[in-house]
């Protein structure tokens, strides 16, 4: 009855409090919120989840990026955080039941449809990804939404104010469809293109004219010319080469 009380306690804080700081999350944190909102829809029937089952849907070495390895108490944590905040509500045993089972209420917290629930936890759980691959692998999720609700669902995400859930990443070099992260933990992934390592001058002021520096890179170069000379006029002293020599 106690934890009930708890429970009613927080919806109601909830409710009045709508605006209240949810982000961001941590890694951990996002990671659970995320598998709850996918087995939610994949596996009803076990579904709220116990403890041990939500840190294998963690741990699962498919469908997941990065692995991680959770222990109890790291998922716990991260549990009894996004409760503080109105994300996921404990369901208590009753009838002579033992084990607490967890559920997200990011869709009741963030008013968020399926289609937006999906490609956010897909996003979450798979790292950066384009439209096309974010529809195929929320499809279950999603409550198999079309190309176009993905798409709309991702720029609702991305269009969340003060507290965006998605963005939409630059297109690198050689790319041909822009890929989504989600904003989660606030961090936006890396997406600078590999450089090979320089293996000539010529290469290194190559680069230096895509970042505007060319001027320092042609004195360098004009330097490196001027040393070479001296050292040629040297050699052509001592051997005694007369430079009208055809």
């Amino acid at each position: 009855m106690a934890h009930d009380g708890r429970e009613r306690t927080n919806l109601v804080a909830n409710e009045l409090s709508p605006t209240l700081p949810t982000m961001p999350l941590t890694s951990e944190e996002s990671r659970v919120l995320a598998c709850l909102i996918e087995k939610e829809a994949t596996v009803p029937d076990s579904y709220p989840l116990t403890l041990n089952a939500l840190r294998l849907a963690c741990n699962q070495a498919t469908n997941r990026h990065p692995i991680v390895a959770y222990e109890d108490r790291a998922v716990e944590a991260a549990l009894l955080s996004l409760k503080s905040i109105g994300l996921v509500r404990f369901v208590f045993p009753s009838h002579g039941g033992r084990t607490v089972r967890y559920r997200q209420t990011a869709d009741e917290r963030w008013r968020l449809s399926p289609a937006e629930l999906g490609a956010l936890s897909v996003l979450v759980l798979r790292g950066p990804q384009t439209t096309a691959e974010i529809r195929t692998r929320a499809e279950r999720i999603a409550g198999g939404a079309s190309q176009s609700e993905v798409e709309e669902a991702l720029d609702a995400l991305a269009g969340r104010s003060p507290e965006p859930l998605a963005v939409r990443l630059e297109r690198r070099p050689g790319e041909r469809d822009q890929r989504w992260s989600d904003l989660l933990t606030g961090e936006v992934p890396d997406i600078a293109p590999f450089v090979e390592p320089p293996t000539s001058h010529a290469n290194s002021v190559a680069r230096s004219v895509a970042a505007g520096h060319l001027g320092d890179d042609l004195d360098d170069l004009a330097g490196e010319v001027a040393a070479l000379r001296a050292r040629l006029d040297r050699l052509e002293l001592l051997l005694g080469v007369d430079d009208d020599t055809s």
